[in-house]
């Protein structure tokens, strides 16, 4: 995907509004997790107040692109490519069948694994995205996008606040100047405000 698409979203949100309404998840024992659409974030099937259009798919990129991997199918620039092109188009199934070809053909990336994570967060596979996290940890243990993302996963996907904060306070120190850096000190600022209980338990738990 685009590399600082996802980042510069979730840098825009209001972590203690959003935060605010996990915390009411948990009290309400649900467990969906967010959109993240521009500079918001939507609960999963909650409407914005309009219908929503995905961006379209650049069909003459994909066709051009697949043209290049029927020539060359380890080319695995422009494997990723198409998988980019799918994930900004929000057709996520078909940015996973290319970014897991991108993975086989070179497990080495830790961007490329961490964009296949969000993927698999998008079409409701909480738990194996953060498995490709930890996988993406292994490669780079201080890859900021992956740990912010694991972040945003375990907060909205998981209502773990606690183990949000833990992944978020990691990206401060590791890079507190970049743009996840300040992304995920806004996201701890929001679950230490007032009423925000880092760490609620899940009822039931």
């Amino acid at each position: 995907m685009r590399s600082e698409s996802i980042v510069l979203a979730v840098a825009g949100i209001c972590f203690g509004v959003i935060l605010g309404w996990v915390i009411g998840v948990q009290q309400a024992s649900l467990r969906p997790g967010p959109r993240f659409v521009g500079s918001s974030a939507v609960p999963a099937g909650e409407g914005t107040g309009s219908a929503r259009q995905a961006p379209p798919l650049d069909e003459g990129r994909v066709q051009s692109l697949m043209t290049v991997i029927k020539s060359d199918p380890k080319n695995v620039g422009a494997v990723v490519q198409l998988a980019n092109t799918y994930f900004d188009a929000e057709r996520y199934i078909d940015a996973i069948t290319w970014y897991e070809a991108s993975f086989q053909l070179d497990p080495t990336s830790p961007d490329v694994s961490t964009d296949l994570g969000i993927s698999y967060y998008y079409t409701g596979q909480t738990d194996r995205a953060l498995q490709q996290f930890e996988q993406s940890l292994k490669l780079d243990p201080r890859h900021t996008k992956t740990m912010l993302h694991q972040g945003i996963v375990l907060a909205f996907g998981k209502q773990d606040l606690a183990g949000a904060e833990t992944a978020w306070k990691r990206v401060v120190a590791s890079a507190p100047e970049s743009a996840e850096g300040k992304a995920a000190s806004r996201a701890l600022e929001g679950i230490k405000a007032p009423g925000h209980a880092v760490g609620a338990p899940t009822p039931g738990s």
